[in-house]
């Protein structure tokens, strides 16, 4: 077991807890039940937005700031799957290899192993790990797959989205997805030429926003450090206004949570009943008409709930 060392903020049994959850391997879950009542004082913020915008300079900027305030900040990088190996392509060294000998700092790149809304099936409980190892601050950059990417919004506090100059038509493409899951808007490399005009048109949009209070939009030069300190000056004000509301917020969080943990460990359940021989030969036999996936997965779930110790 590494929950101990992890609560005491032992760097490499986090990383070796993360590795184990991540591989949902044997006793993961007791685990995560002894990590819980750990859980719940980190500053969880999400980064999102399409390639390209600059989420990882952006995020690389928020850990100097937070690193100079003495914040300890800890990382989930969510990277595309290697078709090979089944790991993160790009690693963790790489993206954000200044501060990986930080001790302050703890980076984990984790593959997305195919899972659709930017983010990995284990990010949740990575988060709650890198929280109970005593991260003041925890960042998750997502994979950055555009519209369907707003998972990001269900586990942390705030999601910032990040904008580009001269995306134009193309925000009114993606409103009814990632735009709306804001709680900032961060027009990066603002230097460039159009960033007026994809401010105007941000602002537009927000205009047909249901929400009574609207996202700020703010701009960035994340290269050269320039907007940052007013971004985190935003993020702890929006973060303080939600403090002071967010009981409804939060049990809908808990219920959300607590639906993805059941159903996560129900298809495990079901993985376990089947060898991938009898799975194969099961398709075959839908592929053949012989019978039809209603049925068989109807019979499945009442041989778990016939005996729940399988």
């Amino acid at each position: 077991m590494f929950y101990t060392d992890v609560i005491k903020g032992d760097v490499r049994a986090t990383a070796k807890l993360i590795r184990k959850v991540d591989d949902q391997a044997d006793g993961y879950l007791d685990e995560l039940k002894a990590i819980y009542p750990h859980t719940g004082n980190a500053f969880i913020i999400g980064v999102t937005g399409n390639p390209g915008a600059g989420k990882s300079t952006l995020v690389n900027q928020l850990i100097k700031y937070f690193r100079g305030e003495s914040k300890k900040v800890g990382i989930v990088a969510i990277d595309p799957t290697s078709p090979f190996s089944g790991g993160a392509i790009l690693g963790d060294r790489i993206r954000m290899q200044k501060y990986f000998n930080d001790e302050g700092v703890f980076i984990r790149s984790v593959a997305t192993r195919g899972n659709l809304g930017g983010l990995s099936r284990s990010t949740g409980d990575i988060i709650k790990i890198l929280d109970a190892m005593g991260n003041d601050i925890v960042i998750i950059e997502t994979v950055g797959v555009g519209q369907d990417e707003i998972d990001i919004c269900k586990i942390a506090d705030l999601s910032i989205v990040v904008l580009v100059p001269g995306m134009g038509d193309h925000i009114q493409a993606i409103k009814a997805g990632i735009m709306e899951i804001a709680d900032v808007f961060v027009l990066n490399k603002a230097d460039l030429s159009g960033a007026d005009r994809t401010i105007s048109d941000v602002n537009s949009m927000l205009m047909m926003d249901s929400r009574e209070k609207k996202p700020p939009v703010l701009k960035t030069i994340a290269e050269k450090g320039e907007g940052i300190k007013e971004l985190i000056d935003t993020l702890y004000t929006l973060r303080d206004e939600k403090n002071s509301f967010c009981n409804s917020q939060n049990f809908e969080r808990k219920k959300l949570e607590f639906s993805t943990i059941l159903n996560h460990l129900i298809q495990e359940r079901v993985d376990s009943l089947l060898t991938e021989s009898e799975k194969e030969t099961l398709l075959n036999k839908i592929m053949d008409g012989e019978t039809n996936p209603y049925k068989e997965a109807e019979m499945i779930v009442d041989r778990i709930f016939r005996n729940p110790f399988l």
